[in-house]
């Protein structure tokens, strides 16, 4: 991963993600970039399980798609947020259109990426996130 230009960060975590994905190889490739910048990554394929392991845990960053199978990313960052209005909610997904809809209940301070994007983009955008 590092030939994608991506910093390699020492040993200390910057930050738990719970990273739910339906794409085996999105979120495959995904994950394993965000572990190498430094990140405590669970991934998940679809909204419900990675729901049940917030449940679980607490995570500084839900980083979801918007479409996946069982619960979508919208309701997934509505649930996560209700259990805890701390964590911080960004979606990646190839429809932004449907994210920015102010009628879907998503929470209005999560961010968006758009897909397709570069690693590099991803990792400084959590970066960021993580540290306001």
């Amino acid at each position: 991963m590092n030939d994608m230009n991506i910093p390699k960060q020492s040993k200390l975590l910057l930050g738990k993600i719970l990273l739910a994905e339906d794409d085996d190889d999105m979120r495959r490739f995904l994950g394993k970039a965000l572990q190498t910048a430094g990140f405590d990554v669970a991934s998940f394929d679809n909204g419900l399980s990675a729901y049940n392991r917030l449940r679980e845990e607490p995570f500084e960053l839900l980083l979801t798609d918007i479409v996946m199978p069982e619960m979508d990313g919208i309701e997934l960052a509505r649930r996560a947020t209700e259990l805890d209005p701390d964590i911080k909610v960004m979606f990646i997904t190839g429809f932004a259109a449907v994210a920015l809809n102010p009628d879907n209940n998503a929470p209005k301070q999560a961010k968006i990426l758009s897909k397709p994007f570069h690693l590099k983009d991803l990792v400084n955008e959590v970066q960021r996130i993580l540290t306001v």
